[in-house]
């Protein structure tokens, strides 16, 4: 699950959280902050079972699959959910959900019965549970701590993301090195229920939307269609970003069978890989922070592709080269968060204020979906070209995607100070 994403309110009406604030605030961000390490380290973990059992493309797609879907489908209704009924409740009936899956698989991998059905399913539920997770802990973050504290907050958590980043893999192999797999999928259900605690003990104050102010999920979806649609400019950026992700996401899901079967490594190699590719990323975000490029289209673009033909380099590296395939990767992580940053700054600039919960809410939904058609497109191939071929075939086509957005004049205009009037 993730941990508490703070958005500032409207000074005018921001909530006062009286005294005793910070314990409420420390313990409940504590627990969450926990059950989303317990969590990430499970997915290191499942994913690498099952490719130490199958070593098939195809398995870790449909793996992928079931732990991206349900999340990008639902997540419209985990907001209208986060708004209408109690955040409090949403976020303990999704964590005990959770760690019910996570005890069920326990259990059978104790009993030597599980299935690889079993595990897709257990990681389907739990991705469904992130979808109402995940904006009723966001939203519910404003109503914790007074609006001076807001920005400290929002820094905490993007420093917890860029940890978590880092620790995630090397944590979930050193669990498998030394723990049974039972004991190493325990972990998850600890951590979860330490989640847990904090919001039993504390209220969790809310503003509850009024039944005449509230609008359908279609509606919802409808407006923020509408903005992006009829601004040439974004509808091109949507497009282009659709296209990258469905072409190089199946590539991350990937890494462990490339490390596997071409690298000949093992969990500890893809742990390594996976966390210098943090540090990459965190060296990618200062250096952006640092520079501040005005051209923030020219950057996205640019760095993305970069960050695309690099992942196609990775699996080009010779076997007994496995440092330049780590090279190779770091760079990658690195140039994506050069783009990702003047990427949200640019949206956060174009799009009004007002609209732009509902814009990026659909720019996740398609992102979101995206990456599941691409791995559903991608676990085939891999079993007819072999996981380096989806590398090479990923990177390079996802890195010409984002180089296509230079022939959209749309596109470049959103660099103008006032392209062509605002979204809206």
């Amino acid at each position: 699950m993730d941990p508490l994403n703070p958005a500032a309110p409207d000074p005018q009406t921001a909530y006062d959280p009286g005294p005793g604030w910070q314990r409420r605030y420390w313990s409940i961000f504590t627990g969450q902050a926990l059950s989303l390490i317990g969590s990430a380290m499970t997915q290191f973990v499942l994913l690498w079972w099952i490719t130490d059992t199958t070593g098939s493309a195809a398995a870790l797609g449909i793996a992928g699959v079931a732990a991206l879907l349900p999340q990008a489908l639902l997540s419209p209704l985990g907001g209208i959910f986060a708004d209408r009924y109690s955040r409090r409740a949403i976020m303990i009936t999704a964590d005990v959900i959770s760690a019910a899956c996570m005890l069920v698989l326990i259990s059978l991998f104790a009993s030597g019965t599980v299935e690889l059905w079993h595990v897709y399913t257990m990681m389907f539920i739990r991705s469904a549970m992130q979808a109402f997770q995940t904006p009723a802990a966001g939203a519910s973050s404003a109503m914790l701590v007074p609006a001076s504290f807001l920005p400290r907050a929002a820094g905490l958590n993007q420093s917890l993301q860029g940890i978590m980043t880092v620790a995630a893999a090397p944590l979930g192999a050193l669990a498998i090195s030394v723990l049974p797999l039972g004991a190493a999928l325990s972990i998850d259900v600890v951590t979860a229920l330490l989640g847990v605690a904090p919001l039993l003990v504390y209220a969790v104050p809310q503003r509850r939307l009024a039944r005449e102010d509230r609008a359908g999920v279609l509606t919802e979806f409808r407006t923020g269609f509408q903005v992006v649609w009829g601004y040439p400019g974004l509808r091109r950026l949507y497009l282009l970003l659709g296209a990258v992700v469905l072409a190089v996401m199946p590539t991350f899901t990937l890494t462990p069978l490339l490390v596997k079967e071409h690298f000949g490594g093992g969990a500890a190699q893809v742990a390594l890989m996976e966390g210098l590719s943090g540090l990459g990323m965190i060296a990618g975000g200062v250096l952006i922070a640092a520079l501040n490029p005005r051209r923030q289209v020219v950057t996205v673009l640019v760095a993305f592709a970069v960050s695309c033909v690099t992942v196609a380099l990775t699996a080009l590296a010779p076997a007994g080269a496995f440092w330049l395939a780590i090279t190779w990767w770091v760079v990658s992580g690195a140039a994506f968060t050069f783009g990702n940053a003047p990427m949200t700054a640019l949206l956060q600039r174009v799009i009004p204020n007002e609209l732009q919960g509902r814009a990026l809410s659909l720019l996740n939904m398609v992102m979101g979906l995206a990456g599941p058609a691409g791995l559903a497109l991608a676990a085939p191939l891999g079993e007819w070209i072999g996981v380096r071929g989806v590398f090479i075939v990923g990177g390079v086509l996802s890195g010409l995607a984002a180089l296509a957005g230079f022939l959209s004049p749309a596109l470049l205009r959103l660099d103008e100070p006032d392209p062509a009037g605002r979204a809206g």
